[in-house]
């Protein structure tokens, strides 16, 4: 297709765009609510439908993830186009602090950044090219990426059989450039046990987990440091809680710990680490669980090379396409991880993800839309 075919295109498709993201934006869907993502689901299946081979619905005890095929005209690989239906919004929100609303360029709604609009950037430029040659792709749309995929990693890598590389629809860098690595991400609960007794007249009897999980603690960070002398790693305790009684020695304490790796090494160094931690007092019983973990993503040849794939559709219709990592973790950490070319940052630029100032710019949504319909057609 002509640049000016594809605007003609969604010149002609505006309309249906914006009606069935406002769609999309007013089913609210909290990760983890299995009817709301079921309600979502049902949606984006009627609409993907007509052009698929298959839709496929993989339900889980956090909701409905779909495996959409798309077939192709041409002999090349598909891709994998991949996105998430949930939103870190609970029920409530449009009729409250994040309404949806337009106002000239603005778009604002709960989840309307992060990432409703990369579905219907996908479908889009899909309808767009039914009766052309285009390249097939598959589609994943996962309903837990907020909170951490702990039920769909395993069905992410399995949607990489035969694909030649994934395109990830998270929100780009502010000035639209694409995320090409990413920092690793690991959320992890250190949990301490000790033993009761009376603060004042046994004390001696006690094991005080508190006081365990302050020591263990401090060795954590210890970790943290050594690892950080060659290559910076993030380390947030998020929440820490124990005892319940200043006259009880207390027998139960945990700390809830965020994680950011810049590359692997660091990454086994720490969480090796910290999976051997030793209790320093007798009769202390120290566990490290690890709730959520996505892999650091560093950037190799196969992602440039499809960066530059991208960049030569966006140069042909007059945008650019840079790269470059970002700190946040995402799915595309668990397929990028494992040297498959990816790029992520496909959907539109706009800003406050995961706040009441949520919002895109229509503007960045059309040419999103346009890029993948050249990228797809080329």
């Amino acid at each position: 297709m002509t640049p000016a075919e594809v605007g003609a295109a969604v010149d002609a498709a505006w309309h249906t765009v914006l009606e069935r993201l406002e769609q999309l934006v007013r089913i609210e869907t909290p990760s983890l609510d299995a009817a709301a993502s079921a309600s979502i689901a049902r949606v984006l299946t009627e609409w993907f439908e007509p052009l698929a081979s298959e839709v496929r619905a993989v339900v889980t005890e956090a909701g409905t993830h779909l495996v959409i095929e798309v077939p192709g005209s041409t002999d090349a690989a598909p891709l994998l186009l991949l996105g998430h239906s949930d939103t870190v919004w609970d029920h409530g929100a449009l009729a409250g602090d994040v309404p949806w609303s337009v106002d000239g360029d603005v778009v604002r709604g709960p989840g309307v950044f992060d990432m409703k609009s990369g579905l219907v950037i996908m479908l889009a430029a899909l309808e767009i090219l039914r009766d052309r040659p285009r390249r097939a792709v598959r589609i994943l749309v996962n309903c837990d990426e907020e909170v951490g995929s702990p039920t769909s990693q395993e069905l992410v890598r399995t949607a990489l059989d035969g694909v030649a590389g994934v395109i990830g629809f998270e929100s780009p860098h502010p000035d639209g450039a694409f995320k090409v690595g990413r920092a690793g991400s690991t959320r992890l609960r250190l949990e301490v046990e000790g033993r009761a007794a009376h603060a004042a007249l046994d004390p001696e009897n006690g094991v005080s987990a508190i006081d365990e999980l302050v020591d263990q603690l401090l060795v954590v960070r210890g970790i943290v440091a050594e690892a950080s002398a060659t290559t910076p790693v993030l380390c947030n305790v998020g929440t820490v809680s124990g005892g319940a009684r200043a006259n009880v020695v207390p027998d139960a304490a945990s700390a809830e710990i965020g994680l950011r790796f810049v590359d692997a090494g660091s990454e086994r160094h720490v969480l090796d680490a910290l999976a051997r931690l030793d209790p320093i007092r007798s009769g202390a019983v120290v566990r490290t669980v690890v709730l959520t973990s996505r892999p650091a993503w560093q950037a190799g040849a196969g992602d440039e090379e499809l960066l530059e794939e991208v960049g030569r559709a966006a140069s042909a219709l007059g945008q650019s396409a840079s790269g470059r990592p970002a700190a946040g973790a995402g799915d595309t950490n668990l397929v990028g991880s494992l040297g498959v070319a990816t790029i992520d940052g496909f959907g539109p630029r706009g800003g406050g993800a995961h706040a009441v100032t949520e919002h895109l710019l229509l503007s960045s949504l059309r040419e999103r839309i346009e890029l993948l319909t050249a990228l797809l057609a080329r």
